[in-house]
C-alpha cells in the first residue's frame, strides 16, 4: 500500500500524540487477558509497562523511516533492566508483543489520516514481524549468556565436590544450579574415549533427559553424575548407565547433604581406581561393594569404614564369634578343618558364622564377602596391634 506524503505525516503526527493513551490501553489489555500479568509484582508490572511504552514509540518511528537505520525490537527489550528477561518468558514476551500490535491494529483507524488506514495495518504486520523475530533473538541471547554462566558455575560446583572441598559458597553455587539438599544419586565413570564440544553437550542433554537438573563434570575422560531425586536411585542409575562409556561405573554412597554429596564422590572415583582390582566387578557397582580394592589402593575412607561395617561389630560381638570368623579364614573357609581346630561340632561354626551374617550383613560363606572379611580382620589386627596406619 502507498500513501501520499500529507496522508503520513497526517497519520504520523496523530500516532505521535496518542503514544500514551496505546500504552495504557495495551497495559489494561494484558490485565484483562493474561492471569500472570495481574501476578507480577509492583516492580516488575512497571517494567512490562516500559516495555510497551517503548514498542508503542518504536513503531512510531519506524513508521516514519521504514528504511532507515533501525535495531529492531532490541530496542524495545533495552528499556527494561536484564531482570525481565530472567523473570518473564519468551512465550510471556511474545504476549506483550502480540498484545501491544493488536492495540495498534485497534485504533488503526483512530489513528489514521483519511486514506491511510490500509497503509496503516500494512505497516502494523510488518512491524509486528520484526518485533517477533528480534524479541527471540533477545531471549536466545540472554538464553546463551545464561547457558555460559550455568557451565562455568556447575563445573566449578562439581569440581569442588570432586576434591572434598565444601566451603561456605558452595552450597549457594549449587542451589543456583537447582539442586536442594535430599537424596541424591552420584556416578562415576568414564566417557567413550575422548569427547568435543558437540559430542560433550549431547552427553549433557542425554544425562539430563534421564536425569533432569543433574550436574555433570566432564574431566578429560572421566564423567561425574550427581542427581537430586525423590525418584528410586536404583531405577535412576540403570536409567543413566548407556550414557557412560566402557569399563566400570560406581555409584557412591547414599549422600543427602553437600558434604555427603562430597564424600560420595570421593569414594565413587576411587572405586573406578580400584574396579579392576575385582575381575567380577558388576556394573553398575556401588563403592561400598569395592571396601577391599579400595583399601588396595590407598583409599582411607575404604579403610576406615571395612573396619566400622565389617570388623568393629563381630569384635564387640564377643570372643566366640571373632575366634569362628579368624579360625574360618584361617583355615582355609573350611568348616571341617575350622571345627577340628576349635575343637567344636561343624554345626556350631556354621552355626556362629550364620549369627556373622545376621549381625553384620557379610555371609563368610560367600566367596566374595569372605574375602571383605578377610581384608576386615587384617586391617583389624593390625589396627589393635598398634600398626593400622597405612
Amino acid at each position: 500500500m502507498v500513501a501520499t506524503a500529507d496522508v503520513k505525516h497526517d497519520t504520523l503526527r496523530r500516532l505521535r500524540a496518542g503514544t500514551g493513551k496505546l500504552a495504557t490501553a495495551a497495559l489494561k489489555e494484558l490485565d484483562a487477558e493474561y492471569r500472570w500479568f495481574g501476578e507480577l509484582p509492583a516492580q516488575e508490572r512497571s517494567w512490562v509497562g516500559t516495555v510497551a511504552q517503548a514498542g508503542i514509540t518504536s513503531f512510531v518511528t519506524w513508521y516514519a523511516s521504514p528504511g532507515g537505520s533501525y535495531r529492531g525490537a532490541i530496542e524495545v527489550f533495552a528499556a527494561a533492566p536484564p531482570e525481565l528477561a530472567r523473570s518473564i518468558s519468551l512465550q510471556h514476551t511474545l504476549s506483550i508483543v502480540r498484545t501491544v500490535v493488536k492495540i495498534v491494529e485497534q485504533h488503526a483507524d483512530d489513528f489514521a489520516a483519511a486514506g491511510g488506514e490500509a497503509h496503516l495495518r500494512e505497516a502494523i504486520l510488518r512491524y509486528s514481524r520484526e518485533v517477533a523475530f528480534s524479541a527471540a533473538e533477545v531471549y536466545a541471547r540472554a538464553a546463551e549468556s545464561r547457558g555460559a554462566w550455568d557451565a562455568r558455575l556447575e563445573a566449578l560446583v562439581v569440581d569442588a565436590l570432586v576434591r572434598g572441598e565444601v566451603d561456605d559458597d558452595l552450597p549457594s553455587r549449587a542451589a543456583a544450579l537447582g539442586w536442594k539438599p535430599g537424596p541424591t544419586l552420584v556416578m562415576v565413570g568414564r566417557t567413550d574415549g575422548a569427547l568435543g564440544e558437540v559430542q560433550s553437550a549431547e552427553l549433557r542433554r542425554a544425562l539430563r533427559r534421564a536425569a533432569p537438573g543433574a550436574m555433570v563434570g566432564i574431566h578429560g575422560e572421566d564423567l561425574i553424575v550427581i542427581s537430586r531425586s525423590d525418584q528410586n536411585l536404583e531405577d535412576l542409575a540403570h536409567s543413566m548407565i548407556e550414557s557412560f562409556g566402557p569399563g566400570p561405573v560406581v555409584i557412591g554412597p547414599p549422600a543427602v547433604t553437600l558434604v555427603e554429596v562430597a564424600r560420595a564422590t570421593r569414594a565413587a572415583f576411587a572405586g573406578v581406581v580400584a574396579a579392576p582390582a575385582w575381575s567380577l566387578t558388576p556394573r553398575p557397582v556401588y563403592a561400598d561393594s569395592l571396601l577391599p580394592e579400595r583399601v588396595l589402593v590407598g583409599d582411607a575412607s575404604a579403610r576406615d569404614r571395612l573396619l566400622t561395617i565389617a570388623y568393629d561389630p563381630i569384635q564387640r560381638a564377643g570372643g566366640s564369634l571373632q575366634e569362628t570368623v579368624a579360625t574360618f579364614l584361617d583355615c582355609g573357609r573350611s568348616l571341617e578343618l575350622s571345627a577340628r581346630t576349635m575343637f567344636v561340632h561343624a554345626n556350631t561354626v556354621r552355626y556362629r558364622l550364620k549369627k556373622v551374617s545376621e549381625l553384620t550383613g557379610w555371609d563368610v560363606l560367600s566367596t566374595r564377602d569372605a574375602h571383605v572379611l578377610e581384608m576386615a580382620f587384617a586391617l583389624g589386627r593390625l589396627r589393635d596391634a598398634g600398626r593400622g596406619l597405612l
